[in-house]
């Protein structure tokens, strides 16, 4: 009998991470049992994303599925997130966990990195978007209903007003020229609070944008 592959997916609060749970759910190879999020101890927000763990569980619930959290220290040491992710994996094992699943577009080196921690430990690594045209596919996002704001901003690149802005094909036709649609080179992360893979929409605001760390970022959160 046919069982589906036992898969967790790296769910970073963020537009491709949401949008790989859509193809995945769309799939006999796989079931997704739940998330997993890194997350910034000192903070209590999504690392890069500074997306609020009370946000991300609202989310989970969202779309059905238990996350699991991965607390990392601020700042955080190369040899530190090593050893952090080494210890989930094992916890993944544990769960009869198959696969682990990215919403990573076309970056090698970082499907590298991530094929490279996970190997030799039983579970395969699996990259439901990859390759796709990122332009396209986030046309294909926002035609679906797709909605997410934009909660940093590389303003090297962007401009910082962009932050807590709604993702949409009209900001996407402002884009200065270079940047990808999808964001895939850090350009922008995002927080999605609507979709096709949700069964309810989140009722969220954006509240204060600062500048840390180099980035812009809005703070999401839950309108009262």
């Amino acid at each position: 009998m046919w069982m589906a592959k036992k898969t967790w997916l790296s769910w970073s609060s963020g537009k491709d991470s949401a949008w790989a749970l859509h193809v995945l759910r769309q799939s006999d190879e796989y079931e997704v049992a739940g998330l997993f999020t890194t997350v910034n101890a000192t903070f209590e927000r999504v690392a890069m994303h500074a997306v609020r763990v009370e946000l991300l569980r609202e989310q989970a619930l969202a779309v059905g599925l238990p996350v699991h959290l991965i607390e990392i220290p601020y700042p955080c040491s190369d040899e530190q997130y090593a050893d952090v992710m080494t210890a989930f994996m094992a916890r993944a094992k544990a769960a009869d966990v198959q696969c682990m699943a990215f919403g990573d577009l076309y970056l090698q080196n970082v499907r590298n990195y991530r094929e490279q921690r996970m190997q030799g430990s039983g579970i395969a690594a699996v990259f439901p978007l990859w390759g796709k045209p990122t332009r396209e596919l986030l046309e294909e996002m926002l035609a679906d209903g797709l909605r997410a704001c934009l909660t940093c901003v590389d303003p090297r690149v962007l401009p910082a007003a962009f932050a807590g802005c709604e993702l949409t094909a009209e900001l996407l036709a402002s884009f200065p020229s270079g940047i990808d649609p999808c964001g895939e080179n850090g350009e922008f992360h995002t927080f999605v609070f609507d979709g096709p893979m949700f069964t309810r929409a989140l009722d969220v605001e954006t509240g204060e944008v600062v500048t840390r760390d180099g980035f812009v970022f809005a703070d999401c959160q839950i309108r009262r």
